[in-house]
């Protein structure tokens, strides 16, 4: 696809002076040179044309608010000299995998903000004390190929930032915390109420077992007593019986 036509595609019903991102990598210039962006695109930040066939950025429009080129594993041997003047906020700029051979092709970028610049894959990086010449030649420059002046790696400040957004305000942590406390507690305090609930449920079910257990052993007993009174009384009626029976042969013998 022509880069004009991805450029027009990638807008997606906006204006030009809305795209603060905008990403054409993998499609093709037809001369070389870049297409399709104007001086319109005002508050562009990011800007990718990765693998598009570019040999030079000299048509390159001026973008005051881009921060991040990326034109890696392009064809670009220099004209990087525009850079100061159109981009003159740019502070990362990857040109791995393109055709830079001398420290004079870099040397040109007198970018005050420039902290981070890529070389992979360039036959400059090949030259003797190549990172040494660059620091000295770009003293601004923090990163050179992901690395610092003591081999420390580039930090993901990108994630970081990103991290930011997504932990909001300052505070809102802190108070989060705090619900998450105040929840904590509640949870607590309902499974003290819970505990001490089951405990005197448990309570009361034991003491209506031992309820109902004297009431057994009562019932037992008012059974074994009327179970007495009854032997008793069958006693009681076969005494009497006996006596009835010797009062009637008493009376036999005195006829």
């Amino acid at each position: 696809m022509e880069m004009k036509k991805r450029i027009s595609l990638e807008l997606r019903n906006r204006k030009p002076a809305e795209v603060a991102e905008l990403v054409v990598d993998n499609c093709r210039s037809s001369d070389g040179e870049v297409e399709g962006l104007t001086d319109e695109y005002s508050e562009l930040e990011i800007l990718s044309m990765v693998n598009i066939g570019l040999t030079s950025l000299a048509k390159l429009p001026s973008l005051p608010k881009l921060r991040k080129l990326e034109v890696s594993d392009n064809i670009i041997s220099g004209g990087l000299d525009t850079l100061a003047e159109k981009c003159p906020n740019l502070t990362y700029l990857n040109l791995s995998g393109n055709k830079i051979k001398e420290l004079s092709s870099i040397e040109v970028l007198n970018l005050k903000n420039l902290k981070s610049l890529d070389l992979y894959s360039c036959d400059v990086t090949a030259l003797d004390d190549y990172r040494e010449n660059v620091f000295e030649l770009l003293p601004q420059l923090t990163y050179l190929d992901g690395y610092d002046q003591e081999d420390n790696e580039v930090p993901d400040s990108e994630a970081d930032h990103d991290d930011e957004d997504e932990a909001g305000p300052p505070g809102d942590e802190d108070e989060d915390d705090d619900d998450d406390e105040d929840d904590d507690d509640d949870e607590g305090s309902e499974g003290d109420e819970d505990e001490v609930g089951l405990s005197y449920l448990m309570k009361e079910g034991i003491q209506d077992e031992e309820d109902d257990g004297d009431y057994v052993e009562e019932e037992e007993d008012e059974e074994e007593e009327e179970e007495d009174g009854d032997e008793d009384g069958v006693r009681g009626e076969k005494r009497k019986r006996d006596a009835e029976d010797e009062g009637d042969d008493g009376d036999e013998d005195d006829e």
